[in-house]
């Protein structure tokens, strides 16, 4: 599959939260969990060798083979079993559908990286194929254990009372479910990763699946119920991406909208209010370009990240990219203004450093309310690692820009008898503004 807006938040929220542990010193491994395996891919390799398709498809391609063989999987019996055959035949390791298999893979692949490439995102791919060799041996041993339990041909896990459900480990056919590939990954992520913390970047819809995961981990003896103890694992859930008429974000034909034409978006409307406004670099198309990418990729990462992950919120490119208010834009000019200041001081006075300032010195209460601000900035990072709270940082980032901005406008810098301590507030302003940025995944710019 192509990536569509569904995976924008797991993608952004999970690559935020790396960022912020890493900034605290933490060593963090990013995995991307995806679903590699399993009867979509017999249904698919079956109808194409039946259809004569070569495996070598571009991806838009195979989304609509795959919409064709669901179709036929659903309505035809026949045609069921076959699939069904080729995903024994996968899973029993045949050459000729393991290679037909990395094809289609390899398809996905290149359209997720290129998203990736696009947001700055560094992710290392481990799917549910990597799991596989590890289900057999598990459930048998669970089995042994006690741990699991034979119930209507099933075997369980019973977590949570008589009255939650029980975790399914192995279908009465034989098969194994997500249940299966989730404890087997958590267990291979605490005995080979060392993992001392796992965290789950999913869409609140998996938050009873998660939860009987873990209970499951628990009663295998794998964690413990402490909050304070490691190793440990959370689930982040996150709301829905709507559209303006408060219903799934959707393209007017009712399709999911591909991640990369919403990206294409952000950056043409950018370029449209860049011209308008005739900034001095609007004929020149190459830096126009670089310019618009970076403020539309920042616009629509900050329009995610600063709300409650939780909660659903509704998708509006006229509110991100609006240069009033919380948004990106608004930041992204900040700190560009912060850059001129500097840039002219260096003009005014070549040669000098604001290092040479013996200190800075507080005059004024607009002063105080922006080193108060920047003093803060420890307890932003660290509320956001142990909330696992992106939005944070950003009501911080935001406050910090509001406080610079209310003290640029009624405190002289340049040529003013504070000016060497005024450039100091401004060079910290501007090295905190950058961390919140690289935290956030936004290429801050110095221009605009």
């Amino acid at each position: 599959k192509e990536m569509h807006v569904g995976h924008l938040r797991s993608t952004i929220i999970g690559d935020t939260l790396a960022r912020a542990l890493e900034f605290t010193g933490v060593e963090v491994k990013r995995l991307n969990h995806v679903g590699d395996w399993g009867t979509q891919f017999g249904m698919l390799i079956q109808h194409m060798e039946e259809e004569g398709v070569p495996f070598d498809a571009s991806v838009g391609d195979l989304q609509q083979l795959y919409k064709d063989s669901k179709a036929r999987f659903d309505a035809e019996g026949d045609f069921k079993k076959r699939a069904q055959q080729a995903v024994v035949k996968l899973q029993s390791g045949s050459e000729e559908s393991l290679g037909r298999w990395g094809k289609i893979c390899d398809a996905s692949r290149k359209e997720f990286n290129k998203i990736y490439d696009r947001l700055d995102i560094e992710i290392e791919e481990r799917g549910e194929s990597f799991y596989n060799p590890l289900l057999k041996d598990l459930v048998e041993e669970l089995r042994g254990s006690g741990v699991a339990e034979l119930s209507d041909g099933a075997i369980c896990i019973f977590v949570g009372g008589s009255e939650a459900p029980p975790l399914i480990i192995q279908k009465s056919d034989g098969g194994f479910g997500y249940a299966t590939t989730d404890l087997a990954a958590l267990r291979q992520r605490l005995t080979d990763e060392s993992a001392d913390w796992i965290i789950y970047v999913t869409d609140s819809g998996q938050s009873q699946h998660f939860k009987g995961v873990f209970s499951a981990a628990r009663k295998c003896g794998w964690i413990t119920d402490e909050a304070s103890s490691y190793p440990k694992v959370d689930h982040v859930g996150f709301g829905l991406v709507l559209g303006e008429d408060g219903k799934r974000l959707r393209t007017r034909s009712g399709d999911v909208i591909k991640l990369a034409d919403l990206l294409d978006e952000a950056v043409s409307r950018c370029k449209e209010q860049l011209v308008q406004r005739e900034y001095e670099f609007a004929e020149d198309e190459e830096k126009l370009e670089e310019i618009a990418q970076q403020m539309g990729y920042s616009a629509i990462k900050y329009a995610d990240l600063k709300q409650n992950k939780s909660s659903n919120y509704e998708f509006s490119f006229d509110r991100m990219l609006d240069l009033k208010g919380n948004t990106a834009v608004y930041l992204q000019y900040a700190h560009a203004r912060v850059c001129s200041i500097l840039s002219k001081a260096r003009v005014a006075n070549p040669g000098s450093d604001a290092g040479d300032a013996s200190k800075i010195r507080v005059t004024c209460e607009p002063e105080r309310a922006l080193l108060s601000t920047i003093c803060q900035f420890p307890e932003a990072v660290e509320s956001t690692v142990e909330d696992l709270a992106p939005n944070r940082l950003c009501d911080y980032l935001y406050g910090l820009t509001s406080k610079f901005t209310d003290f640029y406008s009624e405190c002289k810098v340049i040529g003013s008898e504070e000016e060497a301590s005024r450039i100091l507030m401004c060079e910290a302003t501007l090295k905190v503004m950058r961390k919140c940025f690289a935290i956030l995944g936004m290429e801050p710019l110095e221009r605009i």
